[in-house]
C-alpha cells in the first residue's frame, strides 16, 4: 500500500516539479537575479554579520579580561603570600583582600570573588561560606591553570548560580592565572564575577553597528550588481527582441524567396510552352497566310494562260495582275506578322514615350480612339519592364479592338507607391473569364511575362466593359 503510494504521488511530484523550473525559465533574467540574489545577499549577511559580531563579542570580552588581569597582577597578587608553600591564608590577607575588593570601581561592579588552588580548594572567597571548600575545577578553571585568561559574558537570560540569578544582572566571569613573581609558575587562579552593565551595553552596540554595517556593505552591493544586472538585462531584451523581429523578417523574406521561386519555375515552365505555342500560332498563320497566296501565286505562274503564247493579251494582264495581287497580300500579311513580332526601340525610352507610341500604333493600324492617361511616371525601368509594360498595352489593346469592337478604349498609368500600374480598360459586351479557353496565348502569355517579373496580373471582364490591370514594383525590376 506504500509503495502504490509513492508510485502514485511521485508522478505528480516530478509534473510539479517540472513546471516550477519552467515557470522559473519563463522569468527574465533580472527577476531571476533579483530573487537568487536576494537570497543569497540575505543569508550572506546574516552569516557574514553572525560571524564579524562573535569576533568583536571575544575581542571585546579578551580585552576586558586582559584589564582585569592586569589589574589582579597589579594590586592583589602583591597581597597573596607565597601560594606554594602556603595552603590557606591568614586573616591578615583576607582582610586586607575585603579592603581591596570592596573598594574603587571594580568594588562596585564586582558580585563574586574566589581564589582557588591547584586541587579545587577555595582560598578565599567574598563569600565566606564558599572559603576552604573543595570542588572540581571546572573547565574554565583547568583552562587558567595552565596560564590562559579565560573571560566568558553571561547575559541575564542564561545566569546559574544562585547569586548570580538573585543579581539579576549581565555578568563578566574572568578566570586569570596568579604567577609567581620570581618564577612565573602559575600557583592560584583568581575568579571574578562582574557586573557587565556597561559591557553588554557596549556590547549591544557594537552588535548594532556591525549589524547595520554588515546590512549596509551588503544592500549597497547588491543594489549596484543588481544595477549592473538589470542594465545587462535590458540590454540582452533589447538584443533579443531585435534579434527576434529580425528572425521573423528573415523567415518571411526566406517564405516569400520560396513562393517567388514557385511562381519563377511555374512561370518558367508554362513560358517554355507558351513559346512552343507560340512557335506553332507562328507557324500556322505563315502556313494558311502567305504560304498559301504564295502556293496561289506559284500555280497561276505555271498556268495555261501565261504559258500559251497565242492567250489575248487582255487575259494574260489579267493573270499576271491575279498573281500581283496574291504576292502583295502574302506581303502584307508578312509585314503584319512582322511588325507584331518585332519591337520598336525602346531601351533608351521613357514610360511615358513607351505608352505613346504603343497607343499611336494601334491608332494608326486600327482606326480607332484611344484615351492616354499618365500620373507621375517613374524615370527609370529596366528593359524586361518597358517591354513588359509594352506588350502588356498592345495585346489588351488588340483584344479590345477585337472583343469589345474598339469602344471607349483607354489606357490610365498610375503609382501606388513603388508600384508603377497600368490599366486598359474598353466599353465592350465584357466576357467572363472563366470561359477562356487554356490554349490562348495572349491572356495566358501576359500573366506568365508579368509574374515572372514578380509583378501582378488582374482581369475584369464584368459587363459593361472589361478592365486588364498590372502592377511591377520599381525596384524589383529595377535589379532584374
Amino acid at each position: 500500500m506504500c509503495r502504490q503510494r509513492i508510485e502514485r504521488t511521485s508522478p505528480r511530484f516530478v509534473v510539479r516539479a517540472n513546471d516550477l523550473i519552467t515557470r522559473w525559465n519563463a522569468q527574465p533574467l533580472a527577476k531571476q537575479f533579483l530573487m537568487a540574489g536576494g537570497i543569497v545577499a540575505a543569508t550572506a549577511m546574516i552569516v557574514v554579520g553572525a560571524f564579524v559580531t562573535s569576533l568583536i563579542e571575544d575581542a571585546v570580552t579578551r580585552n576586558s579580561a586582559a584589564t582585569t588581569a592586569l589589574y589582579v597582577d597589579s594590586v592583589i597578587a602583591p597581597l597573596l603570600p607565597d601560594m606554594q608553600t602556603t595552603e590557606v591564608l591568614d586573616d591578615t590577607v583576607s582582610r586586607a583582600l575585603d579592603e581591596t575588593l570592596g573598594q574603587g570601581a571594580l568594588g562596585g561592579r564586582l558580585l563574586a570573588f574566589r581564589l582557588w588552588r591547584a586541587d579545587g580548594t577555595i582560598l578565599y572567597a567574598n563569600e565566606e561560606s564558599m572559603v576552604g571548600k573543595r570542588f572540581e575545577l571546572s573547565p574554565e578553571l583547568k583552562a587558567a591553570f595552565d596560564g590562559e585568561v579565560v573571560a566568558q559574558f553571561t547575559p541575564v537570560d542564561d545566569l546559574d548560580g544562585e547569586t548570580e540569578r538573585a543579581a539579576n544582572k549581565p555578568l563578566l566571569e574572568i578566570y586569570n592565572p596568579v604567577l609567581q613573581p620570581w618564577s612565573g609558575q602559575v600557583v592560584a587562579v583568581s575568579e571574578f564575577h562582574e557586573i557587565a552593565n556597561d559591557f553588554e551595553l557596549s556590547l549591544s552596540r557594537a552588535r548594532i553597528q556591525t549589524w547595520l554595517a554588515v546590512a549596509g556593505f551588503t544592500l549597497a552591493f547588491f543594489i549596484m550588481l543588481s544595477a549592473i544586472v538589470m542594465r545587462g538585462s535590458r540590454t540582452i531584451d533589447k538584443q533579443r527582441l531585435a534579434l527576434k523581429q529580425r528572425v521573423e523578417e528573415l523567415s518571411a523574406l526566406l517564405e516569400q524567396n520560396e513562393m517567388l521561386r514557385g511562381r519563377l519555375q511555374q512561370a518558367s515552365q508554362r513560358a517554355t510552352a507558351l513559346n512552343e505555342q507560340m512557335l506553332r500560332r507562328i507557324g500556322a498563320d505563315l502556313h494558311d497566310g502567305p504560304a498559301q497566296l504564295l502556293a496561289y501565286a506559284s500555280l497561276r505562274v505555271d498556268s495555261e494562260a501565261l504559258m500559251n503564247t497565242s492567250t489575248p493579251t487582255d487575259k494574260r494582264e489579267r493573270e499576271v495582275a491575279a498573281i500581283k495581287a496574291s504576292l502583295d497580300e502574302a506581303m502584307r500579311e508578312i509585314r503584319t506578322i512582322c511588325n507584331g513580332l518585332v519591337l520598336p526601340q525602346i531601351e533608351t525610352a521613357s514610360l511615358r514615350e513607351i505608352l505613346e507610341r504603343c497607343v499611336h500604333a494601334h491608332r494608326q493600324r486600327t482606326g480607332s480612339a484611344v484615351d492616354l492617361s499618365l500620373s507621375r511616371p517613374p524615370d527609370h525601368l529596366s528593359p524586361s519592364a518597358k517591354i513588359c509594360i509594352y506588350r502588356f498595352v498592345q495585346e489588351a489593346l488588340n483584344n479590345a479592338y477585337r472583343h469589345g469592337g474598339g469602344v471607349g478604349q483607354r489606357v490610365v498609368q498610375s503609382m501606388d507607391g513603388n508600384r508603377v500600374r497600368i490599366e486598359v480598360a474598353d466599353g465592350g459586351p465584357g466576357f467572363d473569364p472563366d470561359k477562356i479557353r487554356p490554349t490562348s496565348l495572349g491572356l495566358a502569355g501576359l500573366r506568365e511575362r508579368i509574374e515572372s517579373l514578380g509583378g501582378t496580373f488582374e482581369l475584369n471582364g464584368a459587363a459593361p466593359g472589361t478592365v486588364v490591370r498590372m502592377s511591377l514594383g520599381i525596384e524589383e525590376v529595377g535589379q532584374l
